[in-house]
Formats: structure tokens, C-alpha cells, sequence
């Protein structure tokens, strides 16, 4: 792969991986709420997740999940339930008691399908796939090479923003700061699925 191919997926990469979404603020919040060790089970899934999705739609899983209406709303419409349900179970935690009680255990394997109810996370890997890797010669070789990329960008950014969320932990148990700052997290769960709603109906 070239140089400028390479350069022009690392900025791709940087960008969706680093800008605020349903796993980043996941990360933060449960970072904020369980700790950065009760956090890692999610960061972990994200890239865990994301590496199988995106293996999927190099492999015309995507193609197929866009081409047919019916799946694009199914994916869709979990997905849009799952993050109101978990930004419900998020604006009802005011403590750091009840935050390590159930209502933020995402599970591991609720991390991994996550990644597969997002219907912006299969454009933005059909997108890559398009650009780097589909009717490509060495396509194959391109794909050991853009995966790998977009796995530990995925991580990195997660880790990120959940060491974010572990050193506000302290000033958040503080009265009810942790209460304010989980419904802000909610609301921008709440925000996220709205906008991929929104996008997709466009």
C-alpha cells in the first residue's frame, strides 16, 4: 500500500475513532462510575467487536446489511433501543454504590454486539473496505494491513476516554456531581442514537 493510502487511512482511522460516540461515552461513563478495572471488559469488546464487523463487510456482509432495507432497520432499531435503554439505566445512577451495582455491567459480549447494532459503525466499514481494500489485486494483503489499523485505534481511543472518565472518579463522588454528569452522559447516548436515526433515514 502507498504511503499516501496509508497516511490518508490513519487520518480516517484518528478521526472516527476519537470523536465522540456511543462507545467512547460508554468508556467515560463506566470508567467515571466502576473504575478504570471495571471499565477495561468494555474497552476491550469495542475493538474486539469492531475487527469482526469489519471482517464481515470486507467478506459483502455489509453490502448485504445496506442493500436490504428490512436488515438496515433492524440493525438500526436495536441499536437505537439498546443505547435508550442502557442511557436510562445510566441517568438513574446518583451514586458510586449503586453505579457498581447492575446498572452500568455491560457485559463483554454485550461490548462485542453493540458493534453490530450501530448502523454507522457498518458505513463507516463499508466505507474503509471501499476505499482500501474491494477490487483491489492484493486485497487480502490490504486487509492484514487495515484491520489490525482499525483494531487498535478503536482500543487506544476507548482507553483513552476511559482514563478520562477513571481520573474524574474522585470529583464525582463528591454531593451530586456523579448524578449530573451521568445524565449528561445519558443525554448524549440519547443524542447519538437520535443522529444515527436521523442519518439514516436521510
Amino acid at each position: 500500500m502507498p504511503l499516501s493510502e496509508f497516511t490518508a487511512l490513519l487520518l480516517v482511522a484518528t478521526a472516527a475513532s476519537f470523536t465522540p460516540g456511543p462507545n467512547t461515552t460508554l468508556s467515560t461513563a463506566i470508567a467515571a462510575n466502576r473504575g478504570l478495572r471495571g471499565a477495561m471488559r468494555f474497552v476491550c469488546a469495542v475493538p474486539v467487536g469492531w475487527g469482526l464487523l469489519f471482517v464481515a463487510c470486507a467478506m459483502g456482509v455489509g453490502a448485504l446489511i445496506v442493500a436490504v432495507p428490512a436488515l438496515r432497520w433492524a440493525v438500526l432499531g436495536l441499536g437505537t433501543a439498546y443505547m435508550l435503554w442502557l442511557a436510562a439505566r445510566l441517568a438513574r445512577s446518583g451514586t458510586l454504590a449503586q453505579a457498581d451495582g447492575a446498572r452500568l455491567d455491560v457485559t463483554f459480549w454485550q461490548g462485542v454486539l453493540l458493534q453490530f447494532l450501530n448502523i454507522k459503525a457498518w458505513m463507516l466499514a463499508l466505507a474503509v473496505v471501499a476505499g482500501w481494500i474491494a477490487g483491489r489485486p492484493d486485497a487480502p494483503t490490504r486487509l492484514t494491513l487495515v484491520l489490525p489499523v482499525m483494531v487498535v485505534f478503536g482500543f487506544v481511543s476507548n482507553l483513552t476516554y476511559a482514563l478520562v472518565g477513571s481520573l474524574l472518579r474522585d470529583w464525582l463522588a463528591q454531593g451530586r456531581r456523579l448524578l449530573g454528569f451521568n445524565r449528561l452522559m445519558a443525554a448524549a447516548l440519547v443524542l447519538t442514537a437520535g443522529w444515527m436515526a436521523w442519518s439514516a433515514v436521510q
